[in-house]
């Protein structure tokens, strides 16, 4: 049985975000930090999702992330998992006319 590629939409992308899939279209995942309490932050915004500082900067993500839980999609032409990743990292997946967007494999 042959299988064929998955499309992926194209994102939205507005001012804000838009650094974040700059990054993507080179291969790097960035997240938000805040430089007042330290706390790391996805999906990114300029204001601290902890704190409400507006003191957020952009960061690179470190290349390791845990899975904390995980769906397979087998009811489609081409099956695909969902999961929620304690992140440090991922790798992107081209979309249908957009940027690319982060997708994860097991080490």
């Amino acid at each position: 049985m042959a299988t064929t590629e998955r499309k992926y939409p194209a994102p939205s992308v507005n001012p804000e975000i838009k650094p974040f899939f700059d990054a993507a279209a080179q291969g790097t995942l960035m997240l938000k930090k805040c430089a007042a309490c330290s706390q790391s932050h996805f999906y990114p915004r300029a204001i601290c999702p902890y704190c409400s500082s507006d003191r957020t900067e952009w960061i690179t993500a470190s290349g390791r992330g845990t899975i904390y839980s995980y769906s397979v999609m087998r009811r489609v032409p081409v099956p695909y998992a969902i999961a929620y990743v304690t992140l440090e990292e991922g790798v992107f997946k081209p979309t249908d006319g957009g940027p690319p967007v982060p997708m994860f494999t097991p080490a």
